[in-house]
């Protein structure tokens, strides 16, 4: 993953030199953080509710907790094999988190997994393969 980042922040920076990000729509306006036109209307007022009272959803949380969990897992990866126990540990946990992740989205009508395919298509488009 951190090669990816690395990747993403190189070509960022390059656009940024390029000019490609100069008169983008909205460019020198705020941002509307309060944009919820991704979430489904009847569920609108909940999330609302539930940021107001400082609650996220459980998807959220058990999306920051398979990175952490991936996290965990590349530096016992760097270690090298002297974490072998840890590391039947952590991919046992994540593989449960995600497993829980991907129920909840099926029961919630939110089939695909959400940022994978997306994250799929940035990796692809980051490495020229499209």
């Amino acid at each position: 993953m951190a090669m990816m980042s690395w990747l993403a922040e190189q070509r960022i920076q390059e656009a940024m030199r390029s000019g490609a990000f100069d008169h983008l729509p909205g460019h020198g306006k705020p941002l509307n953080l309060e944009d919820l036109s991704g979430v489904p209307e009847e569920l609108r007022m909940s999330f609302k509710i539930m940021k107001n009272a400082g609650v996220l959803p459980e998807e959220l949380i058990l999306r920051k907790e398979c990175v952490t969990l991936e996290e965990m897992l590349a530096a016992c990866r760097n270690e090298g094999g002297a974490a072998s126990g840890a590391m039947k540990e952590l991919e046992t946990k994540l593989s449960l988190k995600r497993f829980r992740l991907q129920q909840l989205l099926q029961e919630r009508g939110v089939e695909g997994g959400g940022f994978g395919a997306y994250e799929e298509a940035v990796r692809r488009k980051l490495l020229g393969e499209e």
